[in-house]
């Protein structure tokens, strides 16, 4: 059964967000893992409308960040300014020390200021100044980005693309669900009206449940068959690394506690290899001639192939 907490954020959020479930599902599945999530999509889907409804829906602090070319990494992070009265600098907090972070549109700042979110996801800390300061739980950042935008864009390369465990899309929705959008604008009124539903304490307390979800021989063998059969492809100049192994397999516990299990089984990674594997390699096709879409071809036919426990 699911814990009542998860069912009433889920239920919190689609209140103002009409899109998928599963993005939804996607979002609370990095929430609880600890991880971070990049939402790949074209504008005016609902990126921001979901970003802020989980925000908003945890009682926790949140910071935006509209990220632009001459965004400088002081900006993001913080900066220290000098008291004349106490004649000693003192440190500002950058947008960085929230809980929830969104970073909208991250392939338009420089590659200079997006190492140093990027550098803030890993590690759960910033590094200014000589000093290192830890980043409070929880920490997320959900950054967005528009996948069809090239001029004045600096996409990010594949080993920042790497401290995302889900990379996720949203979609044009669906007739009934525009219908709502139109009827409702919940993005003008609903939205600035959710009241939290979940303290940060309680997301603290699920995501450490979270590595004592059952993962059975079996199924933690099916994920290394998985990798092993990236690592393999003809097609694929570059498999999934044991990071991605290990993002496999935290998102597959992960989304078993989101959907009420203790216990993880095959449907969780099949769900989940997309989401966390398709950034994470790279196809010949793609290296060849640009065709982004064969990496998820290519995984896909890869899940058809590699024998799923029963």
């Amino acid at each position: 059964m699911a814990d009542h907490r998860i069912e009433r954020l889920r239920g919190n959020i689609q209140s103002v967000f009409f899109g998928p479930a599963q993005a939804v599902d996607h979002l609370l599945i990095g929430l609880v893992a600890r991880g971070h999530v990049l939402i790949e999509d074209v504008p005016g889907v609902g990126k921001t409308v979901l970003a802020r409804a989980l925000a908003r829906s945890i009682d926790c602090k949140f910071s935006r960040i509209q990220l632009t070319p001459d965004l400088l990494p002081s900006d993001v992070l913080g900066v220290s300014v000098y008291n004349s009265q106490t004649q000693t600098f003192e440190f500002k907090n950058g947008p960085i020390f929230a809980n929830i972070v969104l970073a909208d549109e991250i392939n338009r700042t420089t590659p200079r200021t997006q190492s140093a979110l990027l550098e803030a996801m890993s590690e759960e800390q910033v590094s200014i100044e000589n000093q290192t300061r830890r980043l409070q739980r929880p920490f997320m950042v959900v950054a967005t980005q528009n996948p069809f935008e090239f001029e004045g864009t600096y996409y990010l390369p594949e080993n920042q693309l790497d401290r995302f465990l889900l990379r996720t899309a949203i979609g044009y929705p669906q007739r009934g669900d525009e219908q709502r959008v139109l009827t409702l604008q919940p993005g003008r009124g609903r939205l600035d009206l959710l009241s939290p539903v979940m303290s940060a304490d309680d997301v603290v307390e699920l995501q450490d449940r979270v590595p004592h979800v059952r993962l059975d021989a079996a199924v933690l063998d099916y994920i290394l068959d998985i990798a092993a059969a990236t690592r393999q492809e003809p097609q694929l100049h570059l498999g999934i690394s044991p990071r991605g192994s290990l993002a496999l397999t935290q998102a597959s516990q992960a989304r078993a506690l989101v959907m009420g299990r203790d216990y993880v089984i095959p449907d969780d990674v099949k769900a989940l290899a997309g989401p966390v594997c398709t950034h994470r390699v790279i196809s010949k096709a793609y290296l060849h001639n640009g065709d982004a879409a064969a990496t998820g071809r290519i995984l896909q036919q890869i899940l058809e192939q590699v024998a799923c426990p029963g």
